[in-house]
């Protein structure tokens, strides 16, 4: 039989140390566990493959000896057939790697119990205001519900499931094997029933034998002041119904806040940049800053730099989940200067340049080119 190199099937180089190799060995066992891949056969062969490599390439004189020679140098070897030392049982967990073995020859294999509903995930659009309110809103989603027909026992109505001949009812298989340390018993999950320890001949025809239909439901989503973009609200037991028996799932609804154009948020922070003209910034003025409840009127003192940046306390996002708590709200104050002036605008301005001191002659007088000079 044609095996294949062990370190390529752990995914490592022929250089790499014994860390290394237990780390690839640990990730591997996990990805393909039988009780992570139920009735996956290409997992369960990569799982014996890649316990078999681990087997050899943990033991340094049987690593020495493959090195040399191969899989010559290792007999049958690794999970199959007694290369079973050096699997590293100090390293990983057992409880996460064996738990499908029923033991050493005793003991009873597990039986599956109800599988419980999956969780869904809605996803909703809102604007910047609703977030800053709250908002309840009515949505139409599709759920598999359980199914009226047959009530969830996915069989035909006046007709039930039977135990399955596979696994005795027990929806797990038992295989024995010899390894160095004796016989070991490991169980699988039946394939005939895919664990469930049921097989459903006559199928019921409003699920398809599934238990479970999908149904147009009406969930109310209760969207509280100040929730962030992306977060999640959670309704316990909203979700996909579950086997007979099994809890249903939860239904999760991830809420997306539109953009403002005039508000950036930062936590429960907003910031905006406000514009003023040179008067309100040299004379002092009242001016008015918008915010998320309404404007508010702030007095501007005389001689305010650009770029100053104005707060206003309680004036950000409401913090979700509790009374009367807010954010503040950060305007960063811009000097507009215009574009274009009259000759009187720009007499005055000459005239406060000179009260300052400052050359008037070096200053535009709003004529330009080489004629504008002449005839000046």
């Amino acid at each position: 039989m044609n095996k294949r190199d062990y370190y390529e099937v752990l995914g490592i180089s022929k250089t790499a140390g014994e860390d290394e190799i237990k780390k690839a060995h640990r990730a591997m066992v996990k990805k393909y566990h039988p009780d992570n891949n139920p009735g996956d056969d290409t997992a369960e062969e990569k799982f014996k493959e890649i316990n078999e490599a681990y087997g050899v390439l943990s033991d340094a004189d049987k690593k020495a000896r493959y090195d040399q020679f191969g899989h010559a140098a290792t007999g049958a070897g690794g999970f199959n057939g007694g290369g079973f030392s050096g699997f590293g049982f100090d390293d990983i967990d057992l409880s996460d790697i064996f738990r499908g073995f029923a033991g050493f020859g005793g003991g009873q294999p597990r039986r599956r119990g109800p599988t419980p509903g999956n969780h869904v995930e809605i996803t909703i659009q809102i604007d910047f205001m609703d977030a800053v309110r709250g908002l309840t809103r009515d949505v139409d989603v599709a759920i598999k519900d359980t199914c009226e027909t047959c009530k969830g026992t996915g069989a035909k109505p006046g007709t039930f499931p039977e135990n399955c001949r596979g696994c005795n009812g027990q929806g797990q298989v038992r295989e024995r094997r010899q390894t160095i340390m004796g016989y070991m018993e490991t169980a699988t999950t039946c394939k005939a029933c895919r664990g469930s320890g049921k097989i459903i001949k006559d199928k019921c025809g409003g699920c398809g034998g599934q238990g479970k239909a999908a149904k147009n439901r009406t969930i109310v989503v209760k969207v509280p002041k100040g929730i962030e973009n992306g977060q999640h609200i959670r309704y316990s037991g909203q979700g996909e119904a579950g086997d007979v028996g099994a809890p249903r799932g939860d239904l999760f609804v991830r809420i997306l806040v539109a953009p403002h154009k005039l508000f950036a948020r930062r936590g429960n922070n907003l910031y905006m940049e406000k514009n003023i003209s040179f008067a309100q910034a040299a004379l002092g003025a009242e001016i008015t800053i918008e915010t998320p409840y309404g404007d508010e009127k702030y007095n501007l003192p005389a001689g305010t730099q650009p770029g100053t940046t104005v707060t206003l306390r309680g004036k950000g996002m409401p913090v979700p989940n509790t009374q009367n708590k807010t954010g503040d709200l950060s305007a960063t104050l811009n000097l507009v200067v215009p574009k274009s002036l009259n000759e009187a605008q720009r007499e005055l301005l000459r005239q406060f340049a000179a009260e300052e001191g400052e050359n008037v002659e070096n200053l535009s007088n709003g004529r330009k080119g080489f004629f504008g000079k002449r005839k000046k």
